[in-house]
């Protein structure tokens, strides 16, 4: 911080000495070193701090280039998926020109012109999916495993399990 040599610290202390007596000169030399310790603590945390501020800095930048790196291989990969898309359904077309049951009026019929079947036909119908009691698992391996059909209440189990006493 300074640049203050041997002697020149011998001559501060001797001034000191004399002015300050020798009954104050320990506490005061105690009260300069505590000073001089928050300062320097004090001078640490600001340059660690601005050394945060310039690493957070850095980071942002490099933030800022990867997000830009990102958003064009988006748009490139995204381009070129709408190139094969585009190349791909003007070669379906042309694959599927002359094959019949590929119009619009010959939809959810097969090629000898009979409907494909009622699901089929008609995109928008969702299945009906078959539905027994537990689903695909058997009601005797319920039972046997023990499975729950349904959850019982804290309440509702301790009046199940209760052991009853014969009075």
């Amino acid at each position: 911080m300074f640049d203050i040599g041997i002697s020149e610290l011998g001559v501060i202390g001797v001034v000191a000495l004399i002015v300050l007596g020798p009954e104050k000169l320990p506490r005061v030399a105690r009260t300069v070193g505590n000073l001089m310790g928050r300062a320097q603590r004090y001078m640490a945390e600001v340059k660690s701090e601005v050394n945060r501020q310039i690493e957070l800095e850095e980071l942002r930048g490099m933030k800022s280039a990867v997000e830009s790196s990102v958003r064009d291989i988006q748009e490139s990969v995204s381009k070129n998926l709408g190139d094969v898309r585009d190349e791909f359904d003007s070669a379906w077309k042309e694959a599927t020109a002359g094959l019949p049951g590929m119009g619009s009026a010959d939809a959810g019929k097969d090629a000898s012109g009979e409907p494909l079947g009622p699901y089929l036909a008609e995109p928008g119908r969702a299945k009906r999916l078959k539905r027994s009691g537990g689903g695909s698992v058997p009601l005797w391996y319920r039972r046997h495993s023990r499975l729950r059909g349904h959850a019982l209440s804290g309440a509702a189990r301790m009046a199940r399990y209760r052991v009853r006493t014969r009075a």
